[in-house]
């Protein structure tokens, strides 16, 4: 297994929780860091793509949206993982898969993240086109409700729960139940080019 984040502590961290993981660092906004780490990478089965953009300004309505920053929203969900598929396809098993992330604003806009909005529904239209022009490598999305990230965590916490009180299972997911969707459109040979959503039933309300 070889781990990739922008941050270094955290690919040594992984590296020591996960027997036998390797780590290197990579900016997905960067090529040329993203086709270095893929010639350190060498071989791989499978490619798990789970970072998102959370420096830009994903809570602006259109009114007040400043177009260059509104650009960097797509920085690393969107053009972030097609550097990543475009680097990692040279090398991945023929009989592999890619998985990229979306999101669940892009199935349930709200006022005020117009922008967050076509960036989940952008990726999710880039997993089926990919489906189709890499096959037979395998491409699906996850498309995630709330998950405990550290990034939520860092959210007052009635943020969280005033936004799963609703659902059909109310409350936010687990790293693990996230990560089990990811495992399962990696072992599915069958499955390719569809987007599995691990959302507490947020979909049905």
């Amino acid at each position: 297994m070889v781990l990739g984040s922008s941050n270094e502590a955290k690919v040594r961290v992984g590296a020591a929780r996960l027997q036998g993981a390797t780590g290197h660092t990579i900016d997905p906004r960067d090529e040329c860091s993203v086709r270095s780490f893929f010639k350190q990478a060498v071989e791989l089965d499978h490619l798990a793509i789970t970072a998102g953009d959370w420096d830009g300004p994903m809570l602006v309505s259109i009114h007040d949206l400043d177009l260059k920053q509104a650009q960097e929203l797509l920085s690393v969900r969107f053009w972030g993982a097609l550097a990543a598929v475009k680097h990692c396809c040279k090398t991945i098993a023929r009989d592999g898969s890619i998985t990229l992330i979306s999101g669940m604003i892009g199935h349930r806009p709200r006022m005020g993240v117009p922008v967050m909005a076509a960036v989940g529904g952008a990726v999710e239209h880039l997993a089926a086109g990919l489906a189709m022009d890499l096959a037979p490598i395998r491409v699906n999305a996850v498309n995630p409700g709330y998950v405990l990230t550290e990034q939520l965590k860092r959210l007052p916490e009635a943020v969280p729960q005033s936004a799963v009180a609703s659902l059909p299972i109310p409350r936010a997911a687990t790293p693990g139940e996230a990560a089990q969707a990811y495992v399962y459109l990696m072992l599915n040979d069958y499955a390719t080019g569809q987007t599995l959503s691990v959302d507490g039933g947020g979909l049905l309300v």
